[in-house]
């Protein structure tokens, strides 16, 4: 890999972009889409939430695209005991100095999978709360500064309901998206046999020869280049419509925040980064609607009892709202 670029082009980011999701496609069969959302959600400097039963790739998924990207990892298992000092680190009396030294918790890196963050109780949970948004740390009334590439991505399993704590609103709304995360195709199956059959223990990135194609220099000059998106007031208008109609609608309990709309308008300029464009179309937006809204609302008791899904509410708002030409 060539030394860091001070600056990168847009053409240049489509082409990291691209390099980054060959190197994933090595070891991870299909989840096309899911590989897209997370790089969009790390050049728009955001953090993402993977839903879905165990055994389809979720945490391989994260460490894959950690390597690829060059970023460094760190892994939190969590579970009903961790504590927040598990997270974050402490200061530890040290003996032989009588001083207080900071032993630093696994958040400190690039990108932090928080594994089934759902089976840990909400004041370990609350523990992520600050670094998610603001990027750094507080122990014992000073702060520490994380990464400005700081990514969080958490797992859950929607199946299972007993020993398990819910993500609480304010925690979900500092996800950029929601993915999730199916079984694969009959067709995907097969390739993923025949793929991993072949090898016994556990397997890593290097196992299939993933390359590191990224590093946090490229990240942070791909996300400046970002910067030079053009949003343009039409587009704007259309994200906080868009958002505001989640409020007004009778299916909908509780809508998206002001956050929300911020998120999905980042979240555009990145998608058009990635595609080489320099201006963001309706079409980035709708296209991201639905990873972007389907955690942030709450059904109402009518229509949770009719069977409505959150999925179909966001696509009937996405038809209705009228979109700039």
């Amino acid at each position: 890999m060539s030394d860091t670029p001070a600056t990168m082009t847009l053409e240049q980011t489509a082409e990291m972009a691209n390099a980054i999701r060959a190197e994933v496609g090595k070891a991870i069969v299909g989840m096309n889409e899911v590989v897209d959302h997370l790089l969009i959600a790390l050049i728009a400097q955001g953090h993402v939430l993977l839903e879905g039963p165990p055994g389809t790739a979720k945490t391989f998924l994260a460490q894959c695209f950690a390597h690829a990207t060059g970023m460094e990892f760190g892994r939190i298992q969590f579970t009903p005991d961790l504590l927040p000092g598990d997270i974050l680190g402490s200061n530890l009396f040290n003996f032989q100095t009588s001083q207080f030294t900071l032993t630093r918790g696994p958040i400190f890196r690039e990108l932090l999978l928080a594994d089934e963050i759902n089976r840990t109780p909400p004041k370990t949970q609350a523990a992520l709360l600050e670094a998610m948004q603001e990027r750094r740390v507080t122990l014992d009334g000073e702060t520490h500064a994380l990464s400005d590439n700081f990514m969080v991505v958490a797992t859950q399993n929607p199946i299972e309901n007993q020993g398990v704590y819910p993500l609480p609103e304010a925690q979900l709304d500092r996800f950029a998206f929601k993915l999730l995360v199916p079984y694969p195709s009959a067709e995907e199956e097969v390739r993923i046999v025949k793929r991993f059959g072949e090898r016994a223990g556990p397997q890593g990135p290097l196992d299939f020869g993933i390359e590191r194609v990224a590093n946090a220099g490229r990240i942070s000059a791909a996300q400046a280049a970002v910067k030079g998106v053009t949003l343009s007031d039409q587009v704007v208008n259309y994200c906080v419509a868009l958002v505001r109609s989640t409020r007004e609608n009778a299916d909908i309990a509780s809508g998206a925040s002001p956050r929300a709309a911020v998120l999905l308008a980042n979240a555009g300029r990145a998608r058009a980064a990635l595609e080489g464009r320099a201006y963001v179309i309706p079409d980035d937006v709708k296209a991201l609607a639905t990873a972007c809204l389907r955690h942030r609302l709450l059904l109402s008791p009518a229509a949770e009892i009719e069977g409505k899904q959150v999925e179909d509410l966001v696509a009937d708002l996405v038809e209705q709202t009228e979109a700039p030409r």
